[in-house]
């Protein structure tokens, strides 16, 4: 009780010196200015940490339309063979939806003088249910054809490389694909060629839309002389409810070594580690706007205790010991950082807020998937920033209020 007692007396002390009013007005300045900085520094690191949340859920959910929950892929070399019996005990693992056989290779596409080397990706009429990139057509519609009259549907960026408008090509373009079977590969026989046309154009990320061309598995197949049982890869969609890390260890143990499982984060882990990576590096930059606040409360604190030598002498005349004195100071500290930081965090979730529902600031230029900036605010990036705040806050003060416990002070003026 008595400890109790002592932590409210210590909160008050610091609360009054807060109010009061000082004999010198430049304390009450450097301790505003110091609330100012911890609420610029609080609104500073939600806002772009919120901001960043938005892009980062931006590119994850365009990636998430490219590659699936699961990804079979061969351990060694490019092929993989599956025999009708394997492929339906993938289909029977507990938490598999649906799946989708896949056979790429690097090729050249060839329109007249434009050419430019492509990934053919051919993939089975499931692929539409297991991946989301026939949502993002741009031109054309997603039709690939069959082995004889194969169609392709070609990423943006490839479409522009080779001059080609879907549906309008006078003349069919042609494909070059390795033949696997070649007995010379400097000869004129390690190219195999076909004629195709364009049905359509998916815009979804550069980064796929400068790569990939999309067609039926049976064409890729023949033009890689592939038998009915080799595959590149399967792409699998999981039931809502279905745990990615459990599903991945069955079907790693069902498939044996001969084979890697992917998760979707393991398919392109560079690209979230980068993310990661990025996020914490702003983060410490914008810190730096904290560290400099703490500079400020420094130096409030430590004319605060100027101030209060008097009260400081009479505390420890009526009593107080050392660690009393400090808590008053280190609860000043706390004080100020509340204020500061509750300040700067109502501020950025107004401004995030009127963000998401007016758009208010706007990207620069018209080759973005949308022209604004987006934002999304996360839990745990209010914690961190509020962890921040108190352990700067805490390291601040302590300085100041360990060397207001430790003076003696006279009451004698």
């Amino acid at each position: 009780m008595l400890l109790k007692t002592s932590l409210v007396m210590t909160i008050l002390f610091a609360w009054r010196y807060f109010k009061g009013k000082k004999t010198t007005n430049a304390v009450n300045l450097i301790a505003w200015i110091s609330i100012l900085a911890i609420a610029v520094g609080a609104a500073a690191l939600i806002l772009v940490l919120s901001v960043f949340n938005g892009f980062e859920d931006l590119v994850k959910g365009l990636y998430a339309d490219f590659y699936t929950d699961i990804r079979i892929a061969p351990a060694t070399g490019k092929f993989l063979t599956l025999s009708a019996a394997e492929i339906q005990r993938i289909k029977r693992t507990e938490g598999v939806r649906l799946i989708s056989t896949i056979a790429e290779e690097k090729a050249v596409l060839v329109n007249e003088e434009f050419q430019t080397i492509i990934y053919l990706k051919g993939v089975d009429d499931d692929y539409t249910n297991v991946s989301g990139l026939s949502k993002h057509m741009f031109e054309g519609k997603f039709s690939l054809g069959n082995a004889e009259k194969p169609f392709l549907v070609l990423g943006a960026g490839i479409k522009n490389a080779v001059g080609v408008d879907p549906g309008k090509n006078i003349t069919p373009l042609t494909v070059y694909l390795p033949n696997l079977k070649a007995k010379n590969f400097s000869g004129l026989d390690a190219l195999n060629s076909y004629n195709v046309n364009v049905s359509g154009t998916f815009m979804l990320q550069q980064d796929f839309d400068n790569k990939y061309a999309i067609t039926n598995i049976d064409f890729v197949k023949y033009m890689l002389n592939l038998r009915k049982d080799q595959f590149s890869a399967v792409e699998i969609a999981l039931d809502p409810n279905a745990t990615t890390e459990k599903v991945k260890q069955n079907l790693q143990r069902l498939m044996g070594s001969t084979v890697k499982v992917e998760t979707r984060y393991e398919q392109n882990q560079s690209l979230y580690t980068v993310m990661q990576v990025e996020k914490w590096v702003i983060y410490g930059i914008l810190s730096l706007i904290l560290v400099v606040a703490a500079f400020n409360m420094i130096g409030a604190l430590t004319m605060l205790v100027l101030e209060k030598q008097k009260d400081i002498a009479v505390l420890k005349a009526m009593g107080a010991d050392n660690g009393y004195i400090q808590r008053i100071f280190l609860n000043e500290g706390f004080v100020l950082a509340a204020f500061g930081g509750a300040s700067g965090i109502v501020l950025a979730i107004v401004l995030c807020l009127l963000q998401v529902k007016y758009k208010l600031l706007k990207l620069s230029g018209g080759s973005f998937i949308i022209d604004y900036y987006p934002v999304k605010m996360v839990a745990t990036d209010f914690f961190l920033v509020i962890g921040t705040i108190v352990l700067i806050s805490t390291l601040a003060a302590w300085v100041p209020s360990k060397k207001a416990s430790q003076q003696r002070f006279s009451l004698k003026s």
